[in-house]
């Protein structure tokens, strides 16, 4: 139930996401577009913990992706308010929930919004932003579950 799980990213594509399943759980993988990452930043003012310092973050500080790639984020994809898996929106485009989305997630169960790197906005019920699970990189090898180096 707890072991790692080993997932292949070299066929995911630029803005794609899957998810897997690891301890019971949705996992989040998310390959970002160029154009993505470069708007990361953009929604800093909407956010509740830009940085994660409310939360144990195991790669704080990395990369802006919160992850330890700078092109993928991984996520456990449960929404820190009540538990309900939100939806992801990575277009930039106009939502009838925030007329300015820059892309993330909506929880369509009490109105949670998070950034794509799961960062959580203010002013919504979700209390943190959703978690990063331990996680490394093999070249297009990506094991949730376990961080050699945090060992």
């Amino acid at each position: 139930m707890g072991a790692p799980v080993i997932v292949d990213v070299s066929k995911l594509e630029p803005g794609q996401q899957i998810q897997v399943g690891w301890r019971k759980q949705p996992i989040f993988v998310i390959r970002h577009t160029k154009e993505a990452i470069n708007n990361i930043e953009s929604s800093l003012s909407k956010l509740a913990d830009p940085k994660s310092e409310s939360i144990d973050e195991p790669y704080r500080d990395i990369n802006l992706t919160r992850s330890k790639s700078s092109e993928f984020t991984i996520l456990v994809g449960v929404c820190t308010h009540l538990g309900c898996s939100p939806k992801f929106f990575p277009e930039v485009e106009p939502k009838s929930w925030d007329a300015s989305w820059t892309g993330g997630y909506f929880c369509p169960c009490h109105g949670s919004m998070f950034d794509l790197v799961g960062r959580v906005f203010k002013g919504v019920p979700a209390p943190t932003n959703m978690k990063v699970p331990p996680h490394n990189f093999k070249g297009n090898i990506l094991t949730i579950g376990e961080d050699e180096e945090m060992s």
